[in-house]
């Protein structure tokens, strides 16, 4: 599978999603070792689904009411699940130059068995924004996406200009 993530990556087969966390952030299991490991999505960000420091700095950032904006991640959270329930096989492609977020989980491009990119997905249909606190090489791809998706209104656009 090639995608233009940034060389050198790192491609994970043979998983399957074992729980949707948020909107940005999954739980995959392998088929064979059945170990289990916490995804977060390179390049975008979701609302968050449960009261926490980020949902502050949030509210600080964007001027919106926290349970508005948690409101706007359950909504992200269930965009997701329809399009990639728990016991959805996926590919990873993680790029070898920034492989883990702050809390040590790792980060990936997820692939749908369709060939979909989920992170790509999401800020296409407006589910999320472009982040770019960790290195990601479809970032200005992203940006692009996310402009399109506010443009037209799409997805969390519809409810909100700026989350």
């Amino acid at each position: 599978m090639q995608y233009n993530a940034n060389a050198p990556y790192l491609t994970e087969t043979h998983l399957k999603i074992s729980k949707v966390i948020d909107g940005d952030s999954i739980k995959v299991v392998s088929q064979f070792s059945k170990t289990e490991k916490e995804i977060r999505l390179y390049g975008l960000d979701c609302p968050e689904t449960q009261k926490s420091r980020k949902l502050k700095e949030d509210e600080m950032k964007t001027h919106v009411a926290g349970e508005f904006l948690l409101k706007l991640g359950r909504i992200a959270t269930e965009f997701v699940l329809q399009y990639a329930p728990p016991g959805t096989s996926v590919t990873l492609i993680t790029e070898q130059i920034n492989p883990v977020d702050y809390y040590g989980r790792q980060l990936a491009y997820v692939i749908l068995p369709n060939g979909d990119c989920l992170n790509e997905l999401l800020l296409r249909e407006g589910y999320a924004k472009p982040m770019n606190e960790y290195s990601c090489g479809m970032l200005p791809t992203f940006q692009q996406l996310n402009f399109s998706a506010k443009q037209s209104g799409k997805g969390l656009y519809a409810y909100i200009g700026n989350f």
